[in-house]
């Protein structure tokens, strides 16, 4: 896959935020809006449509340093309060796309979702994660996106709000699977933003983890978000950073979950493990010719290892 949604949403919807995180880099922008809901917010890039809108801007305001955006205007989320919070519907949970990754690290939503919780809290240091939010990891797109491997093996979907029909003064809402916009398939138009993301409640067990090349807190290497769907007697895993999108190893999933004993222990033997981690490996980080460089192999066995992990954890969990 070539194309995805990470960096011409910019022109769509920025990263999320409180609009204080702005700073000084917003007076490089000719106006700055600050709408107190969604329906100002869409009425405002209808008004303005080279406006880009942001909250935390933690990916946003770095390209604007770097000299690479020049927003004409900028229309900031951070006062919207119905974007902050999240609410349960239909055994699911619709998470507000201004949720915070130090809102999301907190014990009240890791019971609720826990590997999203785990994958805000290694979203980076504090300032990060007091900045940075949900719908603002998801319209970046950057690869190394924490969240991202999670909401994929999810499933999660995004409520897109935009400018309503004819003669209408409210939003119109439409819902995507997050992987289409991730992928491409399915862009922000004009004048939309995230909304909500809306991901279901398996209460079962979910894990993330991650590689960095430091100790700490870090860009990824690679990722993985695993849960289990006893439900639909399923593994769903997504393996994130190394490629422009989170990569679901369909196969590999569909393998491992006949070997599980749904209706018992849930256990599998080590070798199962081993090669599940090895078949995930294979499937993400395919061969580049004749000759696998190091580099290659080396990703190759990180992915094993954090497949193999995560599974083992989610069984035992």
């Amino acid at each position: 896959m070539t194309t995805h949604a990470p960096h011409t949403p910019h022109s769509a919807q920025g990263p999320h935020a409180p609009h204080s995180a702005l700073g000084p880099q917003a007076e490089r922008a000719q106006s700055v809006l600050l709408p107190a809901s969604l329906d100002e917010a869409v009425a405002a890039l209808a008004a303005m449509p080279a406006a880009v809108p942001v909250a935390g801007g933690t990916d946003l305001m770095a390209a604007v340093n770097a000299g690479l955006l020049r927003p004409a205007a900028l229309v900031g989320l951070g006062r919207i309060n119905e974007i902050r919070g999240w609410q349960y519907q239909d055994g699911h949970a619709l998470l507000g796309a201004g949720l915070t990754h130090a809102r999301m690290g907190r014990p009240d939503f890791a019971a609720l979702i826990p590997a999203l919780a785990a994958a805000a809290r290694a979203a980076g240091p504090p300032q990060i994660r007091n900045a940075g939010t949900l719908g603002g990891n998801i319209a970046s797109a950057a690869p190394t996106g924490d969240a991202l491997p999670v909401l994929a093996a999810l499933e999660a979907e995004l409520v897109i709000v935009g400018p309503g029909s004819l003669g209408d003064t409210g939003c119109s809402q439409r819902e995507i699977p997050v992987s289409h916009l991730l992928a491409g398939r399915d862009m922000l138009r004009p004048g939309e933003l995230i909304g909500f993301v809306r991901v279901p409640l398996l209460h079962a067990p979910q894990v993330f983890l991650k590689a960095t090349g430091r100790t700490g807190p870090g860009r990824a290497v690679a990722s993985v978000g695993l849960v289990l769907d006893p439900a639909r007697r399923g593994v769903r895993c997504a393996i994130g950073a190394v490629a422009p999108m989170p990569l679901r190893p369909l196969e590999a999933e569909q393998w491992v979950a006949s070997l599980i004993d749904w209706d018992g222990d849930r256990s599998l033997a080590p070798e199962a493990l081993e090669a599940f981690g090895e078949y995930v490996a294979a499937a993400c980080v395919p061969d580049q010719g004749e000759q696998v460089s190091s580099a290659v192999l080396h990703l190759r066995r990180t992915v094993a290892v954090l497949a193999r992990r995560a599974l083992g954890r989610a069984l035992t969990s």
